[in-house]
């Protein structure tokens, strides 16, 4: 009869342990599927609206359209004022590539 109680209280605290994991896991549950709503996966949301490819081929022209017309006119650069890039011809670049060559090899000749 002793290892019965002895039985029993193991089985009643088992039984307490077994309430307090299942609260546990309530919460969790709960924590869980509130931070699932907050990845954006709004449930109640409009549906997105489709257009339909005509809708678009109508779009895109009238973009076409407004594009052609901003090309038409004069349109002034940002750069208004600024100077042109200067480019250097071709005599000039063989003098620098030549000077630069007579430096790497004094450089050379140095080590």
């Amino acid at each position: 009869m002793t290892n019965l109680k002895g039985l029993e209280s193991v089985v009643a605290e088992l039984r307490i342990q077994r309430t307090i994991l299942v609260n546990t896991l309530r919460h969790v549950d709960s924590a869980l599927s509130a931070l699932g709503n907050l990845n954006g996966s709004n449930h109640h949301a409009k549906p997105r609206r489709t257009i339909s490819a005509s809708g678009r081929r109508k779009i895109a022209a009238a973009q076409r359209a407004r594009w052609a017309k901003v090309k038409s006119q004069n349109v002034v650069p940002i750069t208004k004022g600024a100077k042109p890039k200067r480019t250097m011809s071709a005599s000039a670049r063989r003098k620098i590539a030549a000077s630069q060559r007579a430096r790497w090899a004094k450089v050379k000749r140095a080590a």
